[in-house]
């Protein structure tokens, strides 16, 4: 059969149009089982992978590109990694943009993709996403990562960010925390906004009408390392602390050294995303394993698959819960107290 697509050769095999792009591309990791079966439909089909030709017949570009909020930092340095791994081993070029958190160059990179890219996957959490949504170009598959953007492109991914939150707290509740403190993400942040919400129902159900100390972060080390040392100079200080990511709780514990106090015992802390450093710092990070790479991996792919089906209206949409990862930094014996 001459014309045989990728796509056919994966509907035929019944698999994923990147499962089958890795068999095809000779990579291993995917089953036995399914190699066999992308290889023979494969061959009933006649299909000849040529990207080149397909290039030449379709407009393709070979090309994706990804814009997000910014690029420092572990968690989009992870994300960037699984991304790039994906397209490579579907044969695919990355461009990556950031965007700062400005409107005006998330846009500027939007005009400077136009016609290089055959889809776009974009990570937009800030509170202009709707206005970012205006810029973005409806002729391109799209999808979003972790994105405030709503009702646009052709798939999402995204994080339970307030069940996430929920499964913190009750976690430093578990081990006899009472004052249970929040470093937050930036207020415009929607992802910030979703772990509040969380950490905030979450108290109000464990610890009615108590406190809520919070600190504001920007998602750095520093920021974390500020609002760890005001909220230890609070006349009630907390013994517990959830922080909205990973980078703020490594600067949260070294904060907390420095007060010459010990970790989990005087205050127990835990973070969020799981980065690759969060087991190497001292102590270990309890966190809220989302697999940032994996996370990366699944976008493309979605990509990918949004690309194949060209014109189809057919949208999917992936909702991540993120895991409980009990390290040191929370592992103290449970506290029992009159308190349930």
């Amino acid at each position: 059969m001459k014309g045989s697509t990728l796509r056919d050769v994966a509907r035929a095999a019944e698999v994923s149009i990147a499962s089958a792009s890795r068999v095809i591309n000779g990579i291993d990791s995917v089953t036995e089982d399914v190699r066999e079966r992308v290889l023979k439909a494969a061959s009933a089909l006649h299909y000849v992978p040529h990207w080149g030709a397909r290039s030449l017949v379709k407009s393709r570009t070979n090309t994706v590109g990804l814009l997000l909020p910014d690029i420092y930092g572990e968690f989009f340095s992870e994300i960037i990694r699984g991304i790039d791994d994906a397209a490579r081993i579907c044969g695919l070029h990355l461009l990556v943009s950031g965007s700062h958190g400005d409107l005006a160059e998330a846009t500027a990179a939007m005009y400077a993709m136009s016609g290089r890219v055959d889809g776009l996957l974009v990570m937009s959490p800030s509170a202009d996403s709707e206005d970012l949504a205006a810029a973005l170009p409806l002729s391109v598959p799209l999808v979003t990562i972790g994105s405030r953007i709503e009702g646009i492109g052709q798939g999402a991914i995204r994080i339970d960010n307030f069940g996430g939150a929920c499964a913190a707290v009750r976690h430093l509740a578990a081990t006899g925390c009472r004052r249970i403190a929040f470093i937050r993400g930036p207020a415009e942040n929607f992802e910030a906004q979703e772990r509040l919400r969380g950490f905030s129902a979450t108290m109000a159900e464990l610890f009615p009408g108590a406190e809520m100390q919070t600190r504001e972060g920007d998602f750095t080390e520093h920021s974390g390392y500020g609002a760890m040392r005001a909220l230890l100079s609070c006349t009630a200080p907390p013994d517990g602390v959830f922080v909205a990511n990973d980078m703020m709780a490594v600067g949260a514990l070294l904060a907390i050294k420095e007060a010459g106090l010990n970790v989990p015992d005087d205050v127990a802390v835990t973070g969020f995303d799981d980065i690759p450093l969060a087991r190497f710092v001292s102590p270990p990070l309890s966190t809220l394993r989302v697999g940032v790479y994996e996370l990366g991996r699944q976008a493309l792919d979605l990509l990918v698959n949004a690309i194949e089906r060209e014109n189809e209206s057919e949208k999917t949409d992936i909702v991540i819960s993120p895991e409980l990862v009990v390290r040191e930094s929370s592992k103290r014996e449970i506290r029992r107290t009159a308190e349930t």
